[in-house]
């Protein structure tokens, strides 16, 4: 059990939740609205039992080797766990824990957005109307592709996969998805979704691809140039999860060069650097990582933050405790 311990946090969070971490904890919070720097990030973990970083923060075995012996528990503002280096967590016996499971319907909210917006050209129509550029009403004037009756291939059909699954059968999207494991039948019977053991073969015969796995050795550049060039020349591809499952660069080349009709992206490969080349195609949708940001969603969040919190200090083990070997 910790007595008092000081928790930092690197990253201002909602009111509700800043107001409930002072009130419970010995808590040192983060006033500006901007990410720590690498030495700011390194004066933290020197004074704090628990940290509370973000998935902008790089929390790897240089920050553990500054923290010494104090620093017991990561608390991440995040369910992905990619900025955190875990197996050096486990070296220097620090306990990491996440956030899972409240960003699901928020995320797929937002995935079915973009699944909508770039088929129908809505960024292009926006820019249209906002630069005064249009015209009126004409037969051949913006025209996209109908929605109903494609094929979508998920990658991916964790919790978020499958969410983003039930909402687009409403919009009469087939559904297919290729996944490490397969569903159980009558999971794949409520969505009505076809199983596809290879990635290729799935990649090669849909209409929309949504990006829905998480960041793993595994699947970083999961969707390399020779994936993309298997894919359709009119399909579109979605991602919502981390820009480095694809490679970015061909992705812009793929896109430049025709070879695929649009993507819709939230997450980058080198954020909040952008490839420029994406920056200018009229084809592409590009969005701040915004696809888990609700007022309601973040309070969630924070909530379980506090939660992982108070039951690691009362000498408990954390609900939401991630390990290197499970990931």
């Amino acid at each position: 059990m910790l007595k008092q311990p000081r928790v930092v946090v690197t990253r201002k969070l909602p009111g509700p939740i800043e107001a409930r971490m002072k009130e419970l904890f010995n808590a040192e919070l983060r006033d500006p609205d901007s990410p720590m720097s690498r030495s700011e990030l390194f004066s933290a973990v020197e004074i704090a039992d628990v940290l509370v970083p973000t998935v902008t923060d790089r929390i790897d075995e240089e920050v553990f080797e500054v923290a010494g012996e104090k620093l017991k528990l990561v608390a991440n503002f995040g369910a992905g766990v990619d900025n955190i280096d875990l197996e050096a967590a486990q070296k220097h016996d620090i306990v990491v824990t996440n956030t899972p499971g409240v960003l699901t319907e928020d995320t797929a909210d937002m995935t079915m957005a973009m699944i909508l917006a770039v088929p129908r050209r809505v960024v292009e129509g926006e820019r249209l109307v906002s630069s005064n550029r249009w015209e009126g009403w004409g037969p051949t004037t913006m025209l996209g592709h109908r929605i109903w009756g494609k094929r979508l291939g998920i990658i991916g059909m964790g919790q978020i996969g499958t969410a983003v699954a039930r909402r687009a059968r409403g919009f009469g999207l087939s559904i297919h998805y290729h996944n490490r494991n397969r569903l159980p039948l009558n999971a794949e019977r409520e969505l009505e979704a076809t199983y596809w053991e290879s990635l290729d073969q799935m990649l090669a015969h849909m209409d929309i691809i949504s990006v829905n796995c998480p960041r793993t050795p595994s699947t970083y550049h999961l969707l390399s140039m020779e994936r993309l060039e298997l894919m359709k020349a009119d399909a579109y591809l979605v991602n919502t999860s981390r820009g480095e499952v694809v490679d970015e660069a061909a992705l812009a080349t793929m896109l430049r060069t025709g070879r695929l009709a649009g993507a819709a992206l939230d997450v980058f490969e080198h954020e909040p650097t952008i490839n420029q080349e994406l920056r200018e195609l009229p084809s592409v949708l590009l969005l701040p990582h915004m696809g888990s940001a609700t007022l309601e969603g973040r309070i969630d969040m924070g909530e379980k933050v506090l939660i992982n919190i108070r039951t690691f200090v009362d000498g408990h083990k954390p609900p939401d405790r991630v390990i290197a070997k499970l990931i």
